[in-house]
């Protein structure tokens, strides 16, 4: 039979204390000398009894808890996240930011999806990470008045304010400079289908420096979740035309992986016939022979950024200092580690031991 939760009456009993004393020690409220406290708290803990934070919260309008909604990444199975760095090291920053601002930072599901719980409509606020264009869960946080912070414009939507940039053309740009130093003339560029800034923005600024430079735009789509023979079908689209690529962009680490496994099987030896660049970083991208170059997004300062955004919303006047990113930092490995760039690196770039 299950144990009848003891009552804040209780504990006042058990203290000899009004209960008005119990909840003031708990809550901050009024003024009570320490030695009540601490045999109020004792009488509680011998109790098992805890404080009503839902109640407590609905009285003040507030929980304490920060939802943090990954989207579009975050597929049905939440073990894809398992070999993302992005995403643990995004969400383990926000949510030491928000501790230390007396928030609790909880992972929670896109209640606009059919099916989905709505834990997240009980946070204080929301930070989401991706929007898509014309994003539903945005008109759904502006509907009830919910504070939100996005990470990464939506599409949709570029003058929303409350976004934390995420650099897209800037990345591309540094990208786009790494793979002319180690001499490609024709790079090509696959993207996801998702319709969100990263996708969209960086195929926009690779078109403009390609048609900017006379070169040819060579673009594949191809699903973010794709598996190797889809992504393995891609690299031989492009080592099939006329005039094949010698670089390869690719924005997921599942799309440059794939690229290069096949590239392999087709006799193509990475960097020398062709050099690949990922534009986020990944273990697997490291465990790879030969391991991948790819954009160190930053998650840990995006983190930061994105919950301080937030926190500023839900209590004006709250000054928190975190550092900015910076933005296209390149870690250089074997894929794109040509003879000119062994040991060395543009501005903006790590690079790897020799």
């Amino acid at each position: 039979m299950r144990r009848q939760r003891s009552t804040i009456r209780d504990v006042a009993r058990r203290a000899g204390v009004s209960a008005t004393t119990v909840s003031h020690t708990f809550s901050g409220n009024g003024v009570v000398n320490p030695a009540t406290q601490a045999r109020v708290r004792a009488a509680a803990s011998e109790l098992g009894y805890h404080p009503d934070v839902v109640a407590s919260g609905l009285r003040r309008s507030r929980l304490g808890v920060i939802g943090l909604v990954l989207r579009p990444a975050v597929g049905p199975e939440p073990q894809e996240l398992a070999d993302v760095d992005y995403f643990p090291r995004f969400a383990g920053a926000a949510a030491l930011t928000s501790l230390g601002h007396g928030y609790a930072l909880m992972l929670v599901a896109d209640p606009t999806v059919p099916g989905a719980p709505v834990t997240a409509y009980a946070c204080d606020g929301i930070v989401v990470t991706d929007p898509v264009a014309d994003d539903p869960l945005v008109a759904a946080l502006r509907r009830s008045r919910t504070p939100y912070t996005l990470v990464g414009a939506d599409p949709g939507d570029p003058m929303d304010p409350h976004v934390v940039g995420i650099a897209t053309g800037v990345i591309t740009e540094r990208v786009l400079d790494h793979l002319a130093l180690a001499g490609t003339t024709r790079p090509a560029l696959i993207v996801g289908l998702d319709a969100i800034e990263w996708n969209i923005a960086t195929e926009q600024r690779y078109r403009e420096r390609m048609h900017d430079a006379g070169m040819p735009e060579i673009v594949l789509r191809v699903p973010e979740r794709a598996g190797p023979v889809e992504v393995g079908r891609v690299a031989d689209e492009l080592m099939a035309l006329p005039e094949r690529p010698d670089g390869v962009y690719c924005l997921t680490s599942d799309h440059a992986r794939g690229v290069v496994d096949r590239l392999g099987e087709l006799g193509m030896r990475v960097p020398e016939d062709v050099v690949v660049v990922c534009g986020s970083d990944a273990e697997c991208l490291r465990a790879l022979a030969p391991t991948i170059t790819a954009v160190d997004l930053q998650p840990e300062a995006l983190g930061r950024q994105a919950a301080a955004a937030l926190l500023r919303q839900l209590e004006p006047g709250l000054t928190i200092e975190v550092p900015d990113p910076d933005h296209g930092a390149i870690v250089v490995r074997e894929s794109s580690r040509r003879g000119e760039l062994l040991g060395s690196a543009a501005p903006g770039e790590k690079p790897l031991p020799a």
